[in-house]
C-alpha cells in the first residue's frame, strides 16, 4: 500500500470550477458595501463574517447549529496546564533553534496584551506559528512547491511580563498559495494565541505586515469587514525596536476583550 500526503483542507473543499481573483475581488467590494449599507441603516452587525462567500470552504467551515454550553472546570481537569516554569527562554528566539540559522529577513516582534480598560495582562501564554521566508509550513499537509529550511520550526512560546509584554525574535514570513480560487495567495502574517486563565480560554489571531498588496485580494482577511478592525492586525513597524546590521522591528499589541479588542478567529472556524 503505498502512502499520499493528506491533501489540505482547501483543496477537498474547493469547488470543482474556481473562479478568478478579479471575480473574488468584486464579490468582496460588494460584500463589503451591502454590510456597511447594513450597518448605517441600524442593524447590529459582528466584526467578521462566518458565512462569507469569498472564502469559499468558509460556508462549510463556519456552524449551522447554535453552540451548546459545556462545564469549563471540566474541561480544565482534563487539559494541559501551562505555566512560567514550563517555557524555557530559547523558546521565543526561533532563529537559534537549530544547528544553523534560517533563511530570510531576521525581525523582532514585541507587543503587550492588556484588556480594554489598558490594564497589562501579566503571566499569560503566548504561542507564535508561521510559516518560512519562502511561505511553506513545516506539515505533511502543506506541499506547494516552495523550499523547506531546515533551520527554522516555525513555533515559540513566551510568557508576558509583569507589564503585560512579550518579545519574539523570528523570521519575516513568506505569502503562500491556498487554493481557495485561481491564482489565491495569503498575504505574509504570523499566527497568535493568547491562554488567558485557563486552556478553555484560548484566543487566536493574526498579526500582517504593513503595505501587504495581497490585503485586497484576501477572502480571509476581508471575512473582518471593517477597516478600522482589519487595522488592528496589521504590525506597526518600530525603528526603534529595529536593531543595527540585525533585525528589523515591529509592534503588535492584542486586546483581549472590550470594544477595542483585537480580532480573535472563532475557535469552531479554526480547522
Amino acid at each position: 500500500m503505498s502512502e499520499r500526503t493528506a491533501a489540505a483542507p482547501e483543496t477537498l473543499l474547493a469547488p470543482a470550477v474556481q473562479v478568478s481573483q478579479s471575480e473574488i475581488t468584486q464579490e468582496i467590494r460588494d460584500l463589503h458595501a451591502d454590510l456597511a449599507r447594513r450597518e448605517d441603516a441600524g442593524e447590529s452587525l459582528p466584526a467578521t463574517m462566518h458565512d462569507f462567500p469569498p472564502y469559499r470552504s468558509s460556508i462549510l467551515r463556519h456552524p449551522t447549529k447554535n453552540p451548546k454550553l459545556v462545564d469549563p472546570e471540566t474541561i480544565e481537569l482534563l487539559s494541559p496546564a501551562f505555566g512560567q516554569r514550563d517555557v524555557a527562554a530559547i523558546e521565543s528566539d526561533l532563529t537559534i533553534q537549530h544547528v544553523g540559522e534560517p533563511l530570510g529577513e531576521r525581525m523582532t516582534v514585541r507587543g503587550r496584551v492588556t484588556d480594554s480598560w489598558g490594564r497589562p495582562v501579566a503571566n499569560q501564554l503566548v504561542e507564535l506559528w508561521q510559516a518560512n521566508s519562502s511561505g511553506r509550513y513545516i506539515h505533511q499537509r502543506d506541499q506547494h512547491p516552495a523550499p523547506l529550511d531546515p533551520n527554522f520550526t516555525g513555533a515559540g512560546r513566551a510568557v508576558t511580563d509583569d507589564a503585560g509584554e512579550y518579545l519574539f525574535t523570528t523570521i519575516k514570513p513568506g505569502p503562500y498559495p491556498w487554493k481557495n480560487h485561481i491564482n489565491a495567495w495569503r498575504p505574509a502574517h504570523i499566527h497568535f494565541s493568547i491562554f488567558g486563565s485557563s486552556f478553555s480560554q484560548r484566543l487566536v489571531t493574526q498579526m500582517y505586515f504593513p503595505g501587504d498588496p495581497l490585503f485586497a485580494l484576501d477572502p480571509i482577511y476581508n471575512t473582518i469587514w471593517r477597516q478600522q478592525d482589519r487595522d488592528s492586525l496589521v504590525g506597526v513597524y518600530d525603528h526603534d525596536l529595529t536593531s543595527p546590521e540585525w533585525s528589523t522591528g515591529y509592534c503588535f499589541d492584542i486586546v483581549v476583550d472590550g470594544p477595542d479588542a483585537t480580532w480573535f478567529e472563532p475557535e469552531e472556524d479554526r480547522p
